[in-house]
This record gives structure tokens, sequence and C-alpha cells, in this order.
């Protein structure tokens, strides 16, 4: 017994951006959600043509078989890939923007998943909700690895990193994998403006009420109301018998993907919650709300939490030249910065010896492993051997001098100690030794006889 899909989609950007990065489809045969990433770099742009690749593939699969399905599913989102390397070749100030992908192909008895980023897919099934996808990021790895919870991950400083993304540069590495369907089930793919701030037993409460397209308004304003930071987009499908489908049922486009395709010829439609609660797309600057009835001004962190969203390696196109160029410039630097050295080197002075002699130095009183950093510019006819002890050791250890003037007096006062201690030195050799002289010997007396 072969099933049919009921659904309904909605994308809005909320009230703080003016632009929508998301973009989603859903029709007969297939269900998706992209999430833009790159801001000035146009993640709209890059969520847009996603999904005008993959709902090319929105019709009954010719053959049911598991890895024919999983071909397809893999293919539509290598054309993607494709797609946006080549706008970016045409216009390299795209260069950065990239996707999320979250997509499903039906084939009436089960789907067929994609998966690249962190939008996600949830299974509703007897009042009980399972996420199906697993996402490719930074806090996810913390998660698999026990290291943090699920509820700390909703909080984490670096939640809004994801590891994966169509960006047309890197292989496609997506999650490919089946998911058996029964009747009375519901799907929700939505993007992480919805399953950052709802977890999964308010997710399950929403899901749990009406049809899909109440569910889908809800889910939008529920998360809104939690206070997301980002644009919500929406797909919820049921699965049903074929003579439970409206008659009027037709394939949606909503989000970037709708607003781009009626630019310029029609303008944008109104967002159903603009102005309800504070939001954030996460990749654009934020503007004020232009909203008359609202009595205070919007206000958002400067800090954009999204900025560094998706961290890929840079682009590979020109990766030589980019090298060789990079190269060029450090060489360059390193001269510049060498020739500076160098300059501010010869501008200095210091008293030193050399060979014996008081000798006058230009340059640097230090040493580096086989390079000179100074040279003899003035020798004296002071020597070493004519000093004292203390003023040759000050020599040997090199008197540091302002100038050349203030190393020539340097050289002068060392002088002028040497000439005193050769004046010392002459004086001393000048002065005769006393010598003994003779004494007179005493005289005997003569006594007078009388």
């Amino acid at each position: 017994m072969t099933f049919r899909l009921r659904y309904a989609a909605i994308s809005d950007v909320g009230r703080v951006r003016k632009d929508n990065q998301d973009s989603g489809y859903v029709g007969p045969w297939m269900l998706a959600v992209c999430d833009g990433v790159g801001g000035a770099a146009r993640g709209d742009l890059a969520s847009a043509t996603a999904i005008g690749q993959l709902r090319k593939l929105d019709a009954r699969p010719s053959s049911s078989a598991s890895d024919d399905m999983k071909s397809q599913v893999a293919g539509a989102l290598h054309r993607a890939n494709d797609r946006i390397a080549e706008l970016v070749d045409d216009d390299p100030t795209l260069s950065g923007t990239s996707t999320t992908a979250t997509m499903a192909l039906f084939d009436g008895e089960k789907l067929t998943f994609g998966h690249v980023g962190d939008s996600r897919a949830y299974l509703f099934r007897d009042g009980e909700i399972r996420q199906v996808t697993k996402d490719h990021t930074f806090v996810q790895s913390l998660i698999d690895e026990g290291r943090i919870t699920e509820e700390e991950s909703r909080t984490h400083p670096h939640r809004n990193l994801i590891l994966k993304a169509i960006d047309g540069v890197h292989d496609i590495d997506a999650d490919l994998f089946d998911l058996e369907i029964q009747r009375g089930d519901r799907l929700l793919f939505c993007s992480d403006g919805a399953s950052g701030v709802l977890d999964d037993g308010r997710l399950a409460d929403v899901l749990s009420m009406g049809t899909p397209d109440y569910a889908a308004v809800e889910l939008v304003r529920a998360s809104l109301e939690a206070g997301t930071t980002d644009n919500v987009t929406c797909v919820v499908a049921d699965i049903v018998d074929e003579d439970e489908l409206p008659g009027d049922q037709q394939p949606m486009l909503v989000g970037a993907a709708a607003d781009l395709k009626r630019r310029p010829h029609l303008p944008t439609m109104p967002h159903l919650f603009r102005g309800h609660r504070a939001g954030d797309t996460g990749e654009l600057e934020p503007v004020r709300a232009e909203i008359p009835d609202v009595p205070f001004a919007i206000e958002t962190d400067p800090v954009d939490p999204e900025e560094a969203r998706y961290a890929p390696r840079p682009p590979r196109r020109f990766l030589l030249a980019r090298r060789v160029l990079a190269g060029v410039a450090v060489v360059g630097v390193a001269w510049i910065l060498g020739a500076a050295a160098y300059s501010w080197s010869q501008q200095q002075f210091y008293v030193g010896d050399h060979d014996g002699t008081v000798t006058i130095f230009r340059g640097v009183d230090a040493d580096i492993p086989g390079i000179s950093l100074s040279q003899p510019y003035e020798t004296t006819n002071v020597t070493l051997a004519r000093l004292s002890d203390y003023d040759a050791s000050t020599v040997r250890e090199g008197i540091d001098a302002d100038s050349l003037e203030d190393a020539q007096d340097a050289v002068r006062r060392l002088a002028a100690n040497q000439s005193i201690d050769d004046a010392v030195d002459a004086t001393t050799e000048a002065t005769a030794t006393p010598t003994d002289t003779a004494t007179p010997s005493p005289t005997d007396s003569t006594s007078a006889t009388p």
C-alpha cells in the first residue's frame, strides 16, 4: 500500500533582520529546507540556488530501490554544489557563501534522506517525536563525546559553528539513509531558527495539533516567542491515504527561494510575524525594527552570533598563486624590517676593545651566530695595557654611547686617566731612592793631667 503527503511550508525573517537566508520547498514527492550561510557573501542566494536544484527531483521515483533513490538524492546535492561553484566563479564576491540542506525523496512507502549541516528533520509518531537527522556541528561532536548534554548545547558559545555545508568548494559528504513510514506519521523539516530554541517536548506539543498548515504557523510563532536569533523555516507533512489529499494542493516554495524568484517584478510579501519578537538571521547586520506600534527600539547584540557560523577551509581556487603571493609578501615585510633594523644599528656607537686598543665601534654591542652587528669605526692610540684595571675591564665589557660624540668623549676620559697614571709612574721613577751617608767617628777625648 502506498501513501501520499499532505503538507504545508512557511518561512519568516523575524522582526530584526531585513533579509531571509532560509529557503524551503515541499511537493508531492520531495521535502527540503536549506539555511544559507555567508552574510555579505549572500547566504540567501546559496540557499535559493540549492533549492532550485533540489526541487527538480520532485517526481515519483521510477525505481523504489534504496540504492537508486540514494543515488538520485546524492546527485541532486552534487548538482546544487556545482551550481553554487559556478555562481562563485562568475562573481568572486560570493566566495564564502554556503548553505545547509536537509531533504527527502518520497516514493509512497519510504523517505530517502540527504542531509548536510544543522537543519533538522523530525518524525512525530504515536505522540512521540524523534530527530532523524544528526547535526554536523561542533557542539554535536561534544555531545557525542559525552562532554556536554543536549540542553547545554543550546547555550554553548560555539553552538552556531557547523562543520559541513554545500559551498561549491568542497566535496559533498552528505548523510544518506532511508526511513520507513506509516499512515498517521507527521514529518517536520526545519532550520535551526526553530530547533535551536524549541526542545523536543515543545515541538511535540505543537506537532500534535491541527493540520500541517496550522502546525507550521504555530511552530514559527513559538520560535519567535522563544526569542530565536535566526530566520525560521518549517515544512510539515502528514502521511495520508490518497483519498485524504485536498484537491487543490500545490508545491510550495518559501523563503529566499520565493523572494528572489519574485524580484524585481513583484514586491516581497510581508512576513507574518515581523515585529512579533526579537529575531536574528545570524548572518546579516541587524536593522532597527520599523514598527510604529512598538513603544521601544529593537536593539541587538553588536556581535553577530553566527558571524562565524560556517568555518570551511579556504577556497582551493588559485591556491598556489595565493601561496606564492603570501610568500612574496612575507619576504617583503621581512626585508623591510631587516633594512630598518640595519639602518638603526648604523646610528649606534660604543667603545670597546680591538686587539688591545681602545676603539670606537659602529653598530650594536651584541652577538648573533654568523652575523656581525658592529665593526671598528675609529681606532685610538689608547691601549688597555696602560689603563687601570677598572678602566680596562669596562672597555672590554663595552661602554655604551648615545652618539659618536659621546663615544669620543668616553675615549678622551680614558686617555686623561691614562695620562694621570703615566704622570704618577714618571714621578715615581724620577724620585731617587735614599742611600746611607758617612757619619763622623767620635774622637777620643784626652784628659789633661794636672
